[in-house]
């Protein structure tokens, strides 16, 4: 049986895992992200301690990374981290840092894009071909597959960043993003809602009118992506989802952004279907490692 290896490499922890599916996980370990070299050295250390103690030899390494990402083959930057704004880790040569400590194969893509793959093969999304997967956390991402694959472009998508209607006089907050001040992730990124509260958001209760605010942000952005994109089913993932009370209210908004212009019974009659949770939950971007190392190796 092939064996893979799956990095869910985020800008506050690292994940690393070793198997083939859900029900199948030999080894996992999970450690904060620190500076460059020490945390890619202990993820190196983990997979060559796997494969020496069990004399196994993983087929390939999966690693879904925050980004932004260069994934374009022919460029000199490909494998690396590019304009990040965390601390350190700009233009980080992931790829051959791990594929020269372990001697494995190693592919490299979004982490959103990995959750997708993830969603898409074991969990909320499978049997679909064209559907998208957000987090809604720390930061804003997207991950969008296309028949079946993880979509790039020129870069990759960043959906976090597109520009809201922000009305000034309702909601005066100047945005937290470092780039573009009110943009997606500026205003409903986690520490954007604890900038506005002074406070983790997660504190207060599901009446604060914070989070009619938070759901009619998130279905503003889902508005654009369905007209766009035209996914057959979104993901909502990412910690500032565990608050579940925002889900049906986002539902009841894309449903009134819309207005039955996309007839669709998806969304007219079926939207509790159509917007929805993960199904691997915070597992999602390991096992979403692990499937992109899977599609890459077996297509």
């Amino acid at each position: 049986m092939e064996l893979y290896g799956g990095v869910e490499a985020g800008g506050t922890k690292f994940v690393c895992a070793i198997g083939t599916s859900p029900e199948d996980i030999r080894a996992e370990v999970r450690f904060p992200t620190t500076e460059p070299r020490e945390t890619l050295a202990k993820t190196v250390e983990f997979f060559r301690q796997y494969m020496v103690k069990n004399n196994a030899r993983l087929t390939a390494i999966g690693v879904g990374s925050f980004g932004p990402l260069d994934l374009n083959p022919s460029s000199p930057n490909f494998g690396k981290i590019t304009t990040t704004p965390k601390s350190g880790w700009a233009f980080t040569p992931l790829v051959q840092t791990l594929q020269d400590g372990t001697g494995v194969p190693v592919f490299l893509d979004t982490d959103v894009n990995a959750a997708a793959l993830g969603e898409g093969t074991w969990g909320a999304a499978k049997g679909l071909k064209d559907y998208m997967y957000i987090t809604i956390g720390t930061g804003i991402g997207g991950g969008l597959i296309i028949n079946g694959m993880p979509h790039h472009g020129l870069v990759h998508p960043e959906m976090g960043h597109i520009r809201l209607i922000h009305d000034q006089k309702a909601d005066p907050f100047v945005g937290i993003c470092p780039f573009h001040g009110d943009c997606f992730e500026g205003l409903a990124s986690g520490p954007a809602l604890q900038a506005r509260l002074g406070k983790p958001a997660e504190s207060v209760p599901a009446y604060h009118p914070i989070w009619e605010l938070e759901a009619e942000y998130i279905a503003l952005a889902l508005n654009d992506f369905i007209c766009v994109v035209s996914p057959q089913r979104i993901i909502l993932g990412g910690g500032v989802m565990q608050q579940t009370h925002l889900f049906p209210m986002i539902r009841v908004k894309v449903q009134q952004f819309l207005n039955r212009y996309i007839f669709a019974s998806q969304i007219l009659e079926r939207i509790d279907e159509y917007i929805v949770p993960p199904a691997l939950g915070n597992r999602a971007g390991v096992m979403g490692a692990i499937a992109l190392a899977k599609l890459r190796v077996e297509g």
